[in-house]
């Protein structure tokens, strides 16, 4: 079979096995297994493949059929132009969480920001980039899953960050988090319990459980951040979270009953709800003692 045979055979299987956007998928697969360009398959569609790469892309092509994630089969997404190891220990990093990069980027270039914690930091994606888009940025990235962390030190090593610019370490939100910072990031899990399984398979069953639950209403991790952040908030310093398209309303609510200002939703490129932030503007009691001193 030539390469564009067999192309056409995988876009067909996936357009059967109802998978959305099968034919990229399809390419995708192809790119992966023989390292081609589009360009070079154009050049090169006629030629017949090597039967042990087309034995490989037949059994990706059968995996992503059976709605394995596409990232879970390469191994790797692209995120804010870098790439990152994924496997099923961490959520897949997603487009609309590039909102809360480029909106904690802004944030922190404004307010010349240089020390970031990353709560719920999964495959690391989030802090890293930030990392990577300013060098004089420090971080501290935590979680509770053990084998997230080893993908997001994975993913420092492979983005030829230090381990004295970041850090990686196992917490429950707040419970190990020593110091304070001028900004705090998170995507925490915010869908409602009982939404979880209306998602798509790939979603639902290949996403780790807990890096999706909310809770009851999904706004669970929210209220404990939020109530917890100004022990390691810096005077003027931000707090930003991703969000569900539908959660702004009752996420900004609550920074405002914790004394945050500057509250401020941001969107993304469909033009839902995404990323909501405060600043943290109240000293705290050992600081206010220090200051009468």
């Amino acid at each position: 079979m030539t390469y564009r045979e067999v192309w056409n055979w995988g876009k067909e299987i996936l357009r059967h096995a109802g998978i959305p956007e099968a034919d990229l998928d399809a390419w995708f697969l192809l790119e992966y297994v023989t390292g081609m360009t589009k360009t070079q398959y154009y050049v090169r569609d006629q030629e017949e493949m090597d039967s042990a790469k087309r034995k490989a892309y037949e059994e990706y092509i059968k995996r992503r059929g059976e709605r394995i994630p596409l990232q879970h089969i390469t191994g790797v997404q692209e995120f804010m132009g870098y790439p990152f190891a994924v496997d099923e220990t961490v959520l897949i990093p997603r487009q609309d969480t590039e909102i809360l990069v480029e909106e904690a980027d802004r944030v922190a270039r404004q307010s010349k920001a240089e020390r970031i914690l990353d709560v719920c930091t999964g495959s690391g994606c989030v802090l890293l980039s930030l990392l990577k888009m300013d060098e004089r940025r420090r971080g501290v990235g935590s979680d509770l899953s053990g084998d997230a962390l080893k993908v997001a030190e994975m993913n420092r090593e492979k983005l030829g960050i230090s381990k004295e610019r970041c850090t990686f370490f196992k917490s429950d939100l707040f419970e190990k988090i020593e110091g304070d910072y001028d900004l705090i990031v998170s995507n925490p899990p915010y869908i409602r319990t009982e939404e979880i399984e209306k998602l798509q398979e790939e979603v639902r069953l290949y996403d780790p459980y807990e890096a999706l639950d909310g809770k009851e209403d999904g706004l669970y991790f929210y209220r404990r951040m939020i109530s917890e952040a100004e022990l390691y908030l810096r005077k003027g310093g931000s707090l930003l979270f991703e969000i569900g398209y539908d959660q702004a309303e009752e996420v900004s609510g609550l920074f405002k009953e914790a004394g945050f200002e500057q509250i401020r939703v941001k969107k993304d490129l469909a033009g839902l709800d995404r990323v909501v932030g405060g600043v943290y503007n109240k000293a705290r009691e050992n600081e206010e003692e220090l200051t009468n001193v």
